[in-house]
């Protein structure tokens, strides 16, 4: 008898090697990656895609084994992350909170706000509300984890200990810590969205597509996160075999430019297109902000310009793929320092202020919106700004 349970201590039901329990850990935890992606965040937070009830309930039931989360508490947090994002009620910004606070933080932040009930009141609607949810997945969250602990240890002995707890920190680590924190921080970004999104990694394997980050703020009811060509969201990938499986039906896609023949005046319809593709043009003209500093970066070093103005130059290239009214006394006044003495990039500054409050006067009835437009494109073909002028010749192809 002593025998059998050293046996079973030392090995589990299973007798398996190291490298079957690896990959015992590797595979769970991705299927919990696959959950929270898929049907946690694109399905039930942003309803970007419907998915087979079948299918729904092993990911809840699978989530409640592995993470102990609530559906609907892990969705109001995060849409209120999205409603109040880089502001002191965001949940888990480490703009507002610090990087070191979401990173080594990061589960008790959530715990936090979803213990908070007028924040799952407010933001939880719409999620699964059967006899199941109340009875048992909500309201007996650490008993999925024990289960889950007492089935590893059954099958591998002592280390089945130390398999629970790498599937326990999985999402702790992975959502909490590189998407919730790094993701806000430190990274690329395709497209100029108010906050401080990054995209973490140029291809989407680890967390499933959720590195993507960047791409997600800005079109946020996409049920694909990838939007250029050299990235891989591998969220999109297990989306597209549910949907062969008719397991799943796609809702939402990132809208794609449309370009037409040049218009010579902008009319309401131009208008409209602008303000549906301004993500993109936005993303064109940082790029093209990065491209003039990076030209004067380098105009400066070879004259032997100050160290200072050369830091600036740096700095600004950084801070020009932000929106202008995001930026903040700090950020302006540096990319102010490296556009003196050059009327170009000047020009570039000023006038993507302007072209953003086509999209921002609220108040402004359309045909003011219009020609203000109008304006913008006049303005920008007549200031000698081969980059100006070339935005502006997108401006007038946008079409719907």
């Amino acid at each position: 008898m002593l025998q059998t349970l050293l046996n079973w201590a030392a090995h589990g039901l299973w007798h398996a090697g190291l490298g079957t329990v690896l990959l015992y850990t590797l595979l769970t935890t991705h299927v919990t990656i696959v959950a929270v992606t898929v049907y946690l965040h694109r399905s039930q937070a942003h309803r970007a895609l419907d998915l087979h009830p079948g299918l729904m309930h092993f990911f809840r039931f699978w989530l409640w084994l592995s993470t102990g989360m609530s559906t609907r508490q892990w969705v109001a947090v995060h849409r209120k992350h999205h409603a109040r994002c880089e502001t002191p009620e965001d949940p888990h910004s480490p703009v507002t909170r610090g990087i070191g606070t979401v990173l080594l933080r990061g589960v008790e932040l959530y715990r936090a706000e979803a213990a908070d009930p007028q924040t799952v009141e407010r933001y939880g609607h719409g999620t699964p509300d059967d006899w199941l949810e109340r009875r048992v997945y909500s309201r007996m969250d650490w008993q999925g984890v024990g289960l889950l602990l007492v089935a590893d240890v059954l099958l591998f002995g002592v280390l089945g200990a130390t398999v629970w707890a790498v599937q326990m920190l999985w999402i702790p680590i992975w959502a909490a810590g590189v998407v919730n924190g790094l993701g806000h921080w430190w990274g690329y970004r395709n497209f100029s969205s108010r906050d401080a999104s990054r995209n973490v990694l140029p291809w989407g394997l680890v967390i499933g597509g959720e590195e993507l980050h960047n791409n997600h703020h800005t079109f946020p009811t996409s049920a694909k996160l990838s939007v250029k060509w050299w990235e891989f969201d591998l969220g999109w990938g297990y989306i597209r075999l549910f949907s062969w499986l008719g397991l799943a039906q796609v809702r939402r896609l990132p809208p794609k430019p449309r370009l037409g023949e040049a218009r010579s005046q902008v009319d309401p319809a131009l208008l409209q297109s602008v303000i549906a593709n301004r993500y993109d043009l936005m993303a064109r003209y940082a790029r093209e902000l990065r491209r003039a500093l990076g030209a004067e970066l380098r105009r400066v070093r070879a004259a032997g310009g100050a160290k200072s103005q050369l830091r600036a130059l740096r700095a600004a290239r950084r801070l020009v793929g932000r929106e202008p009214q995001s930026l903040d006394a700090s950020a302006r006044e540096t990319i102010d320092t490296a556009a003196q003495g050059n009327a170009a990039l000047l020009s570039l500054l000023r006038m993507r202020e302007e072209l953003a409050k086509v999209w921002e006067h609220s108040s402004a009835s359309a045909e003011q919106l219009r020609q203000q437009l109008q304006d913008w494109c006049l303005q920008a073909e007549h200031s000698g700004v081969t980059a100006l002028q070339m935005l502006s010749l997108r401006v007038r192809s946008y079409t719907a």
